[in-house]
């Protein structure tokens, strides 16, 4: 597949707010990327014209924000909505190849999907992970540095070489991964065995820390994770604010460079972006 013959989905609900960000990521790279209202795919409340299928694109993004006001649980409205709609299509999308991300809000929606940890299955009937209340018990607004530990399951990060760190910023307040409370640790060993951890948090020596380096107490400073096949990628931090390098927090501090040369300089989330196009190319 060329390039601009890919399309991606950008879905959008009520109080979704981060679909600017993860459109532009993906246009700045010569895809095609949309806003897809979850109406349009449930054909509800849409002209025949505004309907779309699943299977129209190539690749799924649940942006960040906070769908439906994140009432009940951050992004379980939304991923109720989705999985009466449209359980049966997400499975097939996923079991045929075609990747998803979530980022932030979107992987909480993952998580409640049951598309994530995807241990035992595509899509578990219930979920088996859940993203808390961070620790510090407030919304967490900071740059986060991230090492790589995939060993080159997960789409998203094949061009990011193993224990690389990036700086990608964090904003949420349920950010923290927690399993069923006597499983944790059997349920990390799990993902570390399957190759499913793809980003840690950590300290600026590249060293595992606590708080505020990992920002919301997650178990075994995990940031992000895939499903055992790796087309489906949950991340908390967000990729998409970070596509620039000028977007870093430091970039006046450490580039000699002008603004002219600065402009085009890859930021640290950019690689996602770049990673996943580069499989779709390749595979379909």
């Amino acid at each position: 597949m060329k390039k601009e013959e890919i399309r991606v989905a950008i879905l959008r609900i009520e109080g979704i707010n981060c679909e600017q960000e993860s459109l532009e990521s993906f246009r700045r790279l010569g895809v095609k990327p949309e806003f897809v209202h979850l109406k349009q795919f449930l054909h509800i409340d849409c002209s025949e014209d505004e309907k779309r299928n699943l299977f129209d694109f190539h690749c799924l993004m649940i942006p960040g924000g906070f769908s439906a006001g994140d009432y009940v649980r951050a992004g379980a409205i939304l991923a109720s909505r989705i999985k009466s709609g449209l359980g049966k299509e997400l499975v097939e999308f996923v079991s045929e190849g075609y990747p998803i991300l979530g980022v932030c809000n979107g992987f909480q929606v993952l998580i409640e999907l049951g598309l994530l940890p995807g241990i035992d299955n595509t899509m578990s009937e219930t979920p088996t992970a859940c993203l808390h209340i961070n620790d510090s018990n407030k919304f967490e607004c900071r740059p986060t540095l991230l090492k790589h530990e995939n060993n080159g399951k997960c789409v998203f990060t094949k061009k990011i070489p193993k224990g690389d760190i990036r700086l990608i910023p964090s904003a949420h307040a349920e950010g923290k991964l927690i399993f069923p409370i006597k499983e944790q640790e059997r349920y990390v060993k799990l993902l570390e065995e399957s190759d499913q951890i793809v980003f840690r948090y950590v300290d600026p020596s590249g060293e595992y820390a606590g708080y505020p380096w990992n920002p919301n107490g997650s178990i075994s400073n995990i940031a992000g994770i895939c499903n055992r096949e790796g087309n489906v990628f949950g991340l908390m931090p967000h990729p998409e604010r970070v596509f620039y390098r000028f977007q870093h927090p430091d970039w006046i501090m450490t580039q000699e460079m002008d603004m002219e040369e600065l402009k085009d300089k890859p930021g640290d989330g950019q690689a996602i972006f770049e990673s996943v196009i580069n499989y779709l190319c390749k595979k379909f």
